[in-house]
């Protein structure tokens, strides 16, 4: 900003708009509010913008309000002719127009955007830098077979993330598969409410759901029944539950694709339930349960 000719006070003013905005929009995303106290749209959008700033602070964003009428020359260097005007700045340069933008949930779906389009760093984004190969980690330990391990392991990052969706979640599944239901159901039941809407949260309710549903043990008399009638979906619903609960995923995915297909709407689609669950228990980015989906779709499509 040129500073030829201007007063002390405006001098003054753009020095402090260059400490309080351009310097911090070199690592931060900052909002930059032009209000006045006379201006009802502006009283009316601030505490908007004062939430969603502090929610955002630990994402690396910062909220500077700028009185057109007592910063005249910042106004005039923006040419503000109406308010309230809200720009996003980042790297010393304004980045988006925030002005359209007056609820809570529009301003942050655009921050969302903004901070993963520009690779804004704050105090959230450093940490999930360091707990991304740890949770790598837990899952890869988990997905070896040895849960105590990967519980301890989950433990350890919550020390760092306490509410961490794929902590909590990685480490319910790994109470899961050392038979302690009771442990990782109290703590999924404890999970924030956003945090419960995370993949990772239901995948360990699935999991838990199917952890629930039969438990591993003889499989022969149900096979018997089966055999004798193998229009008896029951016994083959049971017998998919006692595979699972087993880890034989495979027979169990097997079972429920045959209830589908002899009748898909037994017991209220309980089958595809099941196997849909059994899916989101896996990881629907794992690669078996992508190919038991492509089954199921070609079970119902065709």
């Amino acid at each position: 900003m040129a500073t030829l000719g201007l007063s002390p006070d405006e001098r003054e003013a753009i020095a402090k708009f260059q400490s309080e905005v351009l310097q911090p929009s070199m690592t931060s995303l900052v909002i930059l509010d032009f209000w006045a106290e006379w201006c009802g749209p502006c009283k009316q959008l601030g505490p908007v913008l004062e939430k969603v700033a502090a929610d955002y602070a630990s994402k690396g964003v910062k909220l500077v309000k700028v009185d057109v009428d007592n910063d005249k020359v910042i106004a005039a260097q923006f040419q503000i002719r109406s308010i309230p005007t809200v720009y996003a700045f980042f790297g010393g340069q304004p980045v988006a127009d925030l002005t359209p933008y007056r609820s809570e949930g529009q301003l942050k779906r655009v921050l969302d955007q903004l901070i993963g389009q520009l690779g804004v760093s704050g105090e959230e984004q450093a940490l999930e830098a360091e707990i991304d190969p740890l949770i790598a980690m837990g899952e890869e330990v988990l997905e070896g077979g040895d849960a105590p391990r990967a519980e301890n392991i989950f433990r350890q990052i919550a020390e760092m993330a306490p509410e961490h969706p794929e902590v909590v979640g990685g480490l319910a599944r790994a109470l899961l598969a050392q038979g302690r239901a009771d442990e990782a159901a109290a703590l999924l039941d404890g999970a924030s409410a956003e945090g419960a809407k995370d993949p990772a949260i239901a995948r360990a309710r699935a999991a838990l759901a199917l952890a629930g549903a039969a438990p591993a043990g003889e499989t022969a008399e149900l096979e018997q029944r089966i055999a004798a009638n193998p229009d008896d979906h029951e016994a083959r619903y049971e017998l998919a539950g006692a595979k699972m609960a087993s880890g034989d995923r495979d027979g169990g995915a097997d079972a429920l694709l045959e209830i589908i297909r002899r009748d898909r709407e037994w017991n209220d689609g309980a089958a595809r339930t099941r196997f849909l669950q059994l899916l989101e228990a896996s990881g629907l980015e794992d690669p078996w349960a992508r190919n038991q989906r492509r089954r199921l779709s070609a079970l119902l499509f065709t």
